[in-house]
């Protein structure tokens, strides 16, 4: 396990001008966490994650 824990996935090709994954971390890290969006080429999404922490479940490979 590489440490990072997925909070949620968005597709890749959304509408234009639309961020929703970053707009969804901008939104955790007003709570606190410290999310950051990263791209998965495997599967053409957008993750927001959290480093550090969750369990396997969730974690990214």
């Amino acid at each position: 396990m590489n440490g990072r824990t997925v909070l949620e996935r968005f597709p890749a090709g959304g509408p234009r001008g639309s961020w929703p994954a970053e707009e969804f971390a901008h939104a955790r890290r007003a709570e606190g966490l410290p999310a950051e969006v990263v791209m998965d080429l495997a599967t053409d999404m957008f993750l927001v994650i959290v480093r550090g922490g969750g369990d396997a479940s969730d974690a990214v490979a």
